[in-house]
């Protein structure tokens, strides 16, 4: 009770801190839209919904860079409570405004265990079948799971599909759901750049190694073309401090940032890169915003216009609330809705 009293008063005082400013916020999604830089005229969708790594607010956070720093228009898309009209990431059928992507450059997906309606996924499906660039965080190697009931024209994006092996995660992404490497919320994760691709654009401005405080995800089904940045160590402790673990995992580092060549279920290729940090708490790492931000220039074909130290800053303050599960309760005292994730007066 006391940690639960503890996450209320957090999310509560977030609340009231954060400000609405010019940034155009619908009821269900928030919209930035972008100033001067190379994404100008383009347009990146984030797709967030996921129980335990603060997607909403990680990917906010971006959106505010990607317009403000880089011209994008950049729209956020949200889990919402249709009870409530309030955000809520327990409620894995209901993302509403993704005909946004209909007219999307890039989408940014970073969702757990979706099972949304056909008319509703038909965007996300239409998407990727057209062959656009998709960026994965973390949870999205598992975005969409469906019930054993399900008639969904789209059941063989779950996740455990056999039709579809993998289904979204493991055909768009690289691979699907297998386990937590290191302990989650136990063991931190240390990612060393891969120094075959050390000249990759991608990696410009980026240091050889990052600290997350997200722990190691098992990736195994990597395809020998798949390109790996980096590659993530299991830590035995949260601190960037903290040595390697010393038990039977000691040696091995599973891939933690690539791209990959993916081919649609309707036969058209396009370009994926996933990443399996993603806490809110990680993307204080410079390093790690910035392999970000290059990552989503190069997919929406600015990849050698990278500079050589690509602006990262935070537009407005930036105060990530910790991981881990947020019970129903929580969800509903905090009231989030898009505009408590808006640009702050202050900032603009």
């Amino acid at each position: 009770m006391d940690q639960f009293m503890k996450t209320l008063r957090f999310l509560v005082l977030f609340v009231g801190l954060s400000t609405s400013a010019t940034c155009e916020a619908a009821d269900s999604s928030l919209t930035i839209e972008g100033r001067a830089g190379l994404g100008k005229g383009q347009h990146v969708v984030f797709v967030t919904g996921e129980e335990y790594y603060r997607s909403e607010e990680g990917m906010s956070m971006f959106a505010k860079i990607m317009a403000r720093h880089h011209g994008f228009r950049c729209t956020v898309l949200f889990a919402i409570d249709p009870a409530t009209g309030f955000i809520n990431a327990n409620r894995n059928n209901n993302i509403p405004g993704l005909t946004a992507l209909d007219s999307a450059d890039l989408m940014v997906i970073f969702a757990r265990f979706r099972e949304l309606p056909d008319a509703d996924m038909k965007h996300i499906v239409d998407y990727v079948n057209a062959g656009k660039p998709v960026l994965g965080i973390r949870n999205a190697t598992h975005a969409f799971r469906y019930s054993p009931t399900s008639n969904s024209l789209y059941k063989s994006w779950d996740w455990q599909s056999k039709e579809w092996p993998g289904g979204f995660g493991q055909q768009i992404l690289g691979d699907t759901w297998i386990a937590h490497f290191g302990q989650f919320q136990k063991e931190a994760t240390l990612a060393h750049v891969n120094v075959m691709q050390r000249n990759h654009p991608v990696l410009r401005g980026v240091a050889d190694k990052i600290f997350c405080h997200t722990d190691v995800n098992s990736v195994e089904r990597l395809k020998p073309s798949d390109i790996v940045l980096f590659h993530g160590q299991v830590l035995s402790g949260l601190k960037p401090t903290d040595p390697p673990v010393t038990d039977n995992r000691k040696d091995v580092r599973h891939p933690f940032a690539w791209f990959k060549t993916y081919t649609a279920s309707s036969g058209k290729q396009g370009q994926s890169f996933t990443t399996t940090a993603g806490a809110s708490v990680d993307w204080e790492s410079e390093d790690l915003r910035r392999l970000m931000v290059n990552a989503m220039l190069s997919l929406t074909g600015h990849e050698k216009e990278i500079p050589a130290k690509t602006n990262v800053e935070f537009v407005d303050a930036y105060s990530p609330r910790p991981t881990g599960a947020i019970p129903d309760a929580v969800w509903t005292a905090a009231k989030l809705t898009p505009a408590s994730f808006a640009i702050t007066a202050k900032a603009e």
